[in-house]
């Protein structure tokens, strides 16, 4: 079986998180991915938190399956080093802010100039030609910015930030779709293009349920807590044992749960015979079903709404998510290989192919790991030479 992505090689010349994520899913589908540091400190995330024995935890899971390589963009020996790497490299992907590769001379027109076949990709909070691109841009700004804080949290509550880092997560998905669409294309056209991917379009772009109502009818939307917007009962209740979500997305799936609590007669009462009935008589309704949850435990009450044909599910935690029987199957962790730790747990890539395999036991670079090895195999520099690269802090 082979890895889908074999034989496309990458310089990373990103940090932090969506770039890092991005490059991530093209090593775990089998990319060669060279990732450019700066000496002495490597990506800025090598010093964010949690942290094993002074290593960056939050680093190993970005940047697994990635050779590391420390290179000094701000001198001139380096830049020549990153023009080199990239006239062998099919794809380049950097997250500096609007401006800052081309002051470093590694930007999109000064590569393709020497590398016609390179599919460059530029990630940013507002795109490279926006009259915002020169404001900082970080996860929770471009969550703020991008209308989902506030129709996150409790109704009547304050706007609240995703509990996870989705808007960095979301622009290295659609940079990966990005790159290897404009991969696909250069089959066809034989040459690279630029593909610029925002952080505010892509949170933008997810919100469908929103924009179903902004863009159509203006009714901008508000938080409604853990409830669907439009559609109820689709919503979290408590039971003896913890908490349940339930989906009853149509008049028959209401039926089937008015059955089950024991008063087949709400489907039919004009308080809840349709979606415009329910949604108005909310607050009545989840009290009547929140009554007839607090009286089983967790499973009971998924296993009852189940077999009724209403999907449903416990809120779990992380910790019972990555120790659940779902990712032991699915083999969603591995394990990894770390210079300094020995086996370590790496989150794989959640995709299966029936002819090809994804990258099995990745390795996690200490900083500078790989910067012999890449710049000795691809570039023929000799030892005498990283010796004087090194003198003058290039490398």
């Amino acid at each position: 079986m082979t890895l889908p992505l074999s034989g496309l090689r990458v310089l990373d010349l990103s940090r932090v998180m969506s770039g890092p994520y991005c490059t991530s899913m093209l090593a775990d589908l089998g990319a060669e991915v060279i990732k450019i540091e700066q000496p002495g400190t490597g990506d800025d995330s090598r010093f964010f938190g949690p942290y094993l024995k002074g290593e960056s935890t939050y680093f190993m899971v970005l940047n697994r399956n990635k050779k590391s390589v420390t290179i000094n963009m701000k001198s001139d020996q380096g830049r020549a080093l990153i023009h080199d790497l990239a006239v062998q490299c099919d794809i380049v992907v950097e997250n500096f802010r609007p401006g800052v590769a081309t002051r470093l001379g590694v930007d999109y027109d000064a590569l393709c100039s020497i590398n016609p076949r390179l599919v460059y990709a530029s990630i940013s909070g507002f795109g490279q030609d926006s009259p915002l691109r020169d404001l900082p841009a970080f996860d929770l700004v471009i969550q703020a910015m991008g209308g989902l804080m506030s129709l996150t949290g409790p109704r009547g509550g304050p706007p609240t930030a995703v509990g996870e880092s989705i808007a960095d997560v979301a622009t290295g998905m659609f940079a990966a779709f990005g790159i290897v669409s404009a991969i696909y294309e250069r089959e066809k056209s034989g040459k690279g293009q630029h593909v610029d991917i925002a952080m505010l379009d892509s949170l933008l772009s997810m919100q469908l349920t929103g924009l179903a109502r902004q863009l159509y009818f203006q009714d901008t939307p508000q938080p409604v807590g853990n409830r669907h917007p439009v559609t109820y009962p689709v919503d979290s209740f408590q039971t003896k044992t913890g908490q349940i979500v339930l989906v009853c997305f149509s008049d028959h799936a209401f039926a089937g749960l008015a059955d089950l609590i024991g008063d087949p007669t709400l489907a039919k009462h004009p308080d809840y015979v349709d979606n415009a009935a329910r949604n108005k008589n909310e607050v009545a309704l989840r009290q009547i079903i929140q009554n007839w949850a607090e009286t089983l435990d967790v499973q009971d009450a998924v296993n009852a709404l189940v077999a009724a044909g209403i999907p449903a599910a416990p809120v779990w935690t992380l910790e019972q998510l990555t120790n659940s029987d779902h990712v032991a199957h699915r083999g969603l962790i591995q394990q990894g290989h770390h210079k300094t730790f020995g086996n370590v747990p790496v989150v794989g890539v959640p995709l299966k192919f029936s002819r090809s395999q994804t990258t099995q036991n990745p390795t996690i670079p200490t900083l500078g790991e790989n910067t012999e090895q890449v710049l000795c195999d691809m570039l023929g520099i000799s030892i005498s030479e990283l010796a004087d690269l090194r003198a003058k802090k290039a490398i």
